[in-house]
């Protein structure tokens, strides 16, 4: 058997793109339990999400919670499911085309793609598409701002995994995070700052990030520590106070103890505590999902109300917000640094580039 998979001979008379792949977590593809269960499959066999022994983990994934977990999430699924279908796909998509249209629109010409980790579209086919459409300089990047073994690093195991099988392999470079970028900063304070001019301040901001088992940090995960730098940063640009606002961490799975505090036992502590409104803001989400609109938006919102509370308020992630999209474009315009965004096909472009090059030198 080949090692590699058989390419067409290489076109001379092709242009030579650069292209930025957006990678967010992935979704099932409908609201129901038969589409839910391949995707909890795919998502939870993979070894960076799970590090248990393989043999001790396939047995508990398919005896006790495959069988069972699907019809659950489906219903989750379904409270949140918009129109266009899943919010995270739709987010992701909204992103995607915003970027590429800010790109346009400034005379560039980038090849602005998205995947999924789990699920469809996969990183393997979208990558393939993109080497059909001239891919030769590659960006990738994970819609993860803090770095996480589980969920960046699993996006560059799929990157190498799909680029071992090419025999003509692009350039690459991959956006580990931006967890402490100022434009990232100030685009989280901007969507508190909107929020909070519509609605008034909360007596306690919460920012709630994705979860992790206890031991990933004790194994040296810097996810921890970035989460909080994320919060700290934001909190500093708003200039709260110590007691105005709180780290915690959601969407625990299993026994096993993970970060703390945990949102939903922190929320219902504050509301017996007497605090009225809480509001809550997702940093560690790049757009709208499960996590946020049903775990936070619905099942955290019930908690604090039930145990006391007045006011909640969940604030949107910042997805394809105009002022992010311009932020995460010079951001990611950092990353794509020099890089053309295509070499030219012919001998005529390249004299033409050439002759613009030489002009503006003389200019300068």
């Amino acid at each position: 058997m080949a090692r590699y998979a058989p390419e067409p001979p290489f076109r001379h008379d092709r242009p030579q793109r650069t292209g930025v792949l957006l990678v967010n977590l992935g979704t099932p593809a409908a609201p129901t339990p038969e589409a839910v269960r391949p995707f909890l499959r795919e998502f939870l066999s993979d070894p960076r999400v799970i590090e248990l022994p393989r043999w001790l983990w396939q047995t508990i994934l398919h005896l006790f919670i495959l069988p069972r977990r699907p019809k659950a999430n489906a219903q989750k699924y379904a409270s949140i499911w918009l129109d266009e279908g899943s919010p995270l796909e739709v987010y992701t998509e909204r992103l995607t085309h915003a970027l590429e249209s800010h790109w346009t629109e400034r005379g560039r010409e980038p090849l602005v793609r998205w995947a999924m980790r789990y699920g469809e579209p996969s990183v393997a086919k979208v990558l393939a598409r993109m080497k059909e459409e001239g891919l030769r300089r590659l960006l990738v990047v994970p819609l993860y701002p803090q770095y996480c073994a589980s969920t960046t690093a699993s996006v560059f195991d799929a990157v190498a995994a799909e680029l071992m099988r090419w025999r003509d392999v692009p350039e690459l470079r991959l956006v580990r995070h931006w967890h402490d970028d100022p434009r990232y900063i100030e685009a989280l304070a901007q969507t508190l700052e909107t929020h909070w001019a519509q609605h008034g301040r909360p007596d306690k901001l919460i920012l709630s990030f994705h979860g992790m088992p206890r031991r990933t940090l004790e194994l040296g995960d810097p996810y921890h520590c970035e989460c909080h730098k994320t919060a700290r940063l934001v909190a500093e640009r708003l200039r709260l106070a110590p007691d105005q606002w709180l780290v915690t961490f959601q969407s625990r799975f299993g026994r096993a103890r993970w970060l703390e505090p945990y949102t939903q036992p922190t929320l219902e502590r504050l509301a017996r505590e007497g605090v009225a409104r809480v509001d809550v803001l997702c940093p560690g989400f790049a757009t709208d999902c499960l996590e946020t609109l049903e775990e936070i938006g619905m099942e955290c919102r019930t908690a604090f109300l039930e145990a006391g509370g007045k006011q909640f308020h969940y604030v949107p992630c910042l997805n394809d917000s105009p002022f992010w999209v311009e932020r995460f474009a010079a951001l990611l315009e950092d990353h794509l640094g020099q890089w053309p965004d295509r070499t030219p096909a012919t001998d005529e472009e390249q004299q033409a580039r050439l002759a613009r090059a030489k002009a503006m030198g003389a200019k300068q």
